[in-house]
C-alpha cells in the first residue's frame, strides 16, 4: 500500500517562493527613479521590440522583470482595466495605487493556489502634478506591495544595485543626472552601459496629460553626454526607439527580460 503524497505547506510556500526569487533573479534588471519632473524608468534590455517598460494610462506606467510572457500578460491586462475604469468614471479615477491592489490581489492568489508562481517582479509607476507626489509600487512574485519613495530596483542583483542607486541619489537631481546613475548602478563597477543595451522611458509632467515618453537611443546618449559636462536637459521628445534589430530577440529565445 502506497503512502499519500504530503508536503507541509511551510515548505511549499518556502519552495515556490525559492523557485519565483531564482527565475526572476535571471532576469536583466530595471530602476526606476524620481527627478525633478518625474520618474525615470531605466532597464537593461537590448531588445528593440520586447518591452520591460510600458504606458498603463494618462499618467502611469508599468515595468516588468522575469518571464516575459508572464509580465506582458499583466500589462495588457492592466491596460484593459484602466481603459474600461476611465471610461466608466472619469481618468482621474484610474491611480495607480488601485492597479498595485488588484495586481497585488491576483498574483498573490496564484501564488497561493496554483502549482507555479509567476515569475516576475512588476513596477507600477505614477507622476504626480507637483514634486514629492510621484508613487512607485514594486510587486513582488508573491503579491508583497512596496511602496517606494526615492527609486525602485527590479530584478538580478537587486541589492547591489539598490546601493549604489542610495549612494548616488540626491533629492530633486535632473534627468541627465538621475540617468547616469541608474546607468552606472546598472552596469556596477565591471561593466559601462551604453544607449545600445538599454531601455529608458520617462512619465514627464511637464508632458501633458500623456506623460510617458520613450527615448531613442540619441537622446540617452545627448543626456548621458550633459550629465558629463554640465548641460540642462535636453527637451525629450515623444518618437519610436531606435533600431536594435541585430540585437533584438524572440519571445521564445528570451523567457526571462
Amino acid at each position: 500500500m502506497s503512502m499519500p503524497f504530503y508536503v507541509a505547506p511551510e515548505q511549499l510556500m518556502k519552495d515556490k517562493a525559492d523557485f519565483a526569487r531564482k527565475n526572476v533573479a535571471r532576469g536583466r534588471p530595471l530602476v526606476a527613479s524620481a527627478y525633478d519632473d518625474g520618474i525615470l524608468l531605466c532597464a537593461e534590455n537590448p531588445s528593440s521590440s520586447l518591452h520591460k517598460v510600458s504606458e498603463i494610462y494618462d499618467r502611469i506606467a508599468f515595468a516588468g522583470v522575469g518571464r516575459y510572457n508572464e509580465f506582458d500578460q499583466l500589462r495588457r491586462s492592466g491596460v484593459q482595466h484602466a481603459d474600461v475604469k476611465g471610461y466608466q468614471f472619469s481618468r482621474e479615477d484610474v491611480d495607480a495605487r488601485s492597479l498595485a491592489n488588484l495586481y497585488a490581489q491576483y498574483m498573490g492568489t496564484v501564488f497561493t493556489h496554483e502549482m507555479k508562481p509567476l515569475e516576475v517582479e512588476i513596477l507600477v509607476a505614477e507622476v504626480g502634478a507637483v514634486p514629492g507626489d510621484e508613487q512607485m509600487y514594486h510587486i513582488l512574485y508573491d503579491g508583497v506591495v512596496v511602496d517606494e519613495e526615492r527609486f525602485s530596483v527590479l530584478g538580478g542583483e537587486a541589492e547591489a544595485i539598490a546601493g549604489r542607486m542610495a549612494e548616488a541619489y540626491r533629492d530633486g537631481w535632473s534627468l541627465s543626472e538621475a540617468l547616469v546613475a541608474a546607468m552606472t548602478a546598472l552596469g556596477g563597477p565591471e561593466r559601462s552601459l551604453g544607449a545600445a543595451d538599454l531601455e529608458v522611458a520617462l512619465l514627464s509632467r511637464s508632458h501633458g496629460r500623456r506623460a510617458f515618453l520613450r527615448l531613442v537611443d540619441g537622446e540617452v546618449i545627448a543626456l548621458a553626454a550633459g550629465a558629463a559636462d554640465g548641460s540642462e536637459d535636453r527637451a525629450a521628445t515623444k518618437a519610436p526607439r531606435a533600431s536594435k534589430s541585430s540585437r533584438a530577440k524572440r519571445v521564445d529565445e528570451a523567457p526571462s527580460a
